[in-house]
């Protein structure tokens, strides 16, 4: 059978009245654990129990795994991890409220990036948050822990903790330890300058997973965009004291046209010290980063065709949030689909414009520091606060049912980008066309292939 058809039989057995039902009532909850969790557990044992449910999720995964490629023994031991359960949970949610469709769209988010504080010890020209001072409505510690009891019903994967600088909040540690015992995969954005061996010490005790550093360059392109002179040497030893205590750790570089060249020493700089990710902003416009440093887009391909390279020829994972990335794979007909989150192996790209593309609101979304909900860190456009939900459920109707999302979703309907063949793999940055146009549903002006289509309307 060719691919459209399995496609099409899995979306069959998805939409089918029964199957939705049933699967629906496995996402309920049983002694405050989701029901699949357990199916999902004795399904990666290879555990036989007799259950309708039990039953349907098998035929299910079956089918999945044959329509989009996949071994299952390989499933099976993901699986055995609860990140990857709840991962799936997600997905099987998404299912069911969205169906199966291009591009996918979780049930809940996989990530939450969370600015938990505007505190900040440096002055950095791009910021999007424009961060120095704590603002007066940031969420207290009791709020916050709320706000994770939310979260965690509704089965958040994973959450960031951003900022300004986190660690400069006090209770951040008790925050991230409330996270970890939800079974929440946590992680950091510092830009690394509090990342003493102690500190460090520290985010591990408290289950921190993932570290992600800010590092714009080499020493002087690093100072100068970050507006504190001596700390490059701060924020180098910082990456080397989270990789000696064994926490994953990433650089992260934000290019503009203030640190164009240097863009390329970081991702040198990267393989010396031998992190395992390194990730690529997409910078945007917003905050304090203003449009005169915006990269073109020639740029932009020129960096995103030097970290596919590297990809392919080093050991460092390297990623980027600019949706264009995919793109660029998809055109080296590669079997790799780089994401924000995973550079997933798809075994043929069909599956590529299931999970390519932007994930504002389709696998992310983002929290502001008073608790203001918003599609992404870089896209100020407030849809919802935190403490507007008692619990899960409430978040979930959110997550399902706002309009501005549901939007986002479609991108069919976004002009220019939603013309293009790789609508589905990239689908164009709706931060930037806000950023440029106040409108979401503008093209992406960072995008080369956007910007050649522009010039023949």
């Amino acid at each position: 059978m060719k691919i459209d058809g399995m496609i099409g039989l899995f979306t069959k057995i998805i939409n089918n009245p029964l199957s939705k039902v049933v699967l629906k009532n496995t996402l309920s909850k049983e002694n405050g654990e989701v029901k699949l969790e357990r199916w999902l557990k004795a399904y990666a044992e290879g555990e036989e129990i007799k259950s309708i449910e039990f039953n349907a999720i098998k035929k299910i995964i079956k089918a999945g795994l044959k329509a989009f490629g996949g071994d299952e023994e390989e499933l099976k031991e993901r699986l055995r991890d609860a990140y990857w359960r709840k991962g799936f949970i997600s997905v099987i949610r998404g299912l069911v409220y969205f169906g199966v469709r291009k591009p996918f769209v979780a049930g809940s988010p996989f990530l939450v990036v969370w600015d938990l504080t505007y505190s900040c010890n440096l002055k950095c020209k791009h910021c999007y948050a424009t961060a120095g001072k704590p603002w007066r409505d940031e969420l207290n510690s009791q709020e916050a822990l709320k706000a994770l009891d939310v979260l965690a019903d509704a089965g958040v994967t994973a959450i960031a903790f951003s900022g300004g600088e986190p660690l400069m909040r006090r209770d951040f540690f008790k925050i991230a330890s409330k996270a970890n015992e939800y079974g929440i995969f946590v992680s950091i954005a510092t830009n690394g300058t509090l990342l003493t061996k102690e500190n460090v010490k520290r985010l591990k005790e408290c289950g921190v997973g993932f570290v992600q550093v800010s590092l714009d360059g080499d020493k002087e392109h690093h100072e100068m965009f970050r507006g504190v002179e001596g700390v490059f040497e701060r924020v180098v030893d910082g990456i080397k004291n989270t990789i000696n205590e064994g926490i994953m750790t990433c650089i992260s570089t934000t290019a503009t046209k203030l640190n164009y060249n240097a863009v390329f020493k970081a991702m040198d700089l990267a393989e010396e010290l031998g992190v395992e990710w390194f990730m690529l902003f997409n910078y945007i416009p917003t905050g304090r980063g203003g449009f005169e440093i915006d990269l073109s887009a020639e740029e932009r391909e020129i960096l995103l065709k030097e970290l596919w390279r590297r990809l392919n020829s080093t050991s460092v994972n390297f990623m980027s949030t600019a949706p264009y990335y995919a793109r660029i794979a998809v055109q080296q007909k590669s079997d790799v689909m780089p994401t924000h989150f995973y550079n997933a192996n798809l075994n043929g790209m069909y599956l590529a414009e299931f999970i390519g593309g932007c994930g504002a609101g389709r696998f992310y979304i983002a929290m502001k520091a008073n608790g203001d909900i918003q599609p992404c860190v870089f896209f100020p456009l407030k849809l919802a606060n935190v403490k507007e939900f008692s619990n899960g459920n409430d978040f979930l109707e959110f997550w399902k049912s706002n309009k501005i999302l549901n939007e986002l979703r479609d991108k069919d309907s976004i002009e220019v980008c939603g013309e293009c063949k790789y609508k589905y793999v990239c689908g164009g940055c709706r931060a930037r066309a806000y950023a440029y146009f106040k409108d979401y549903k503008k093209p992406d002006v960072g995008c080369l292939i956007a910007k050649r289509m522009l010039r023949r309307v």
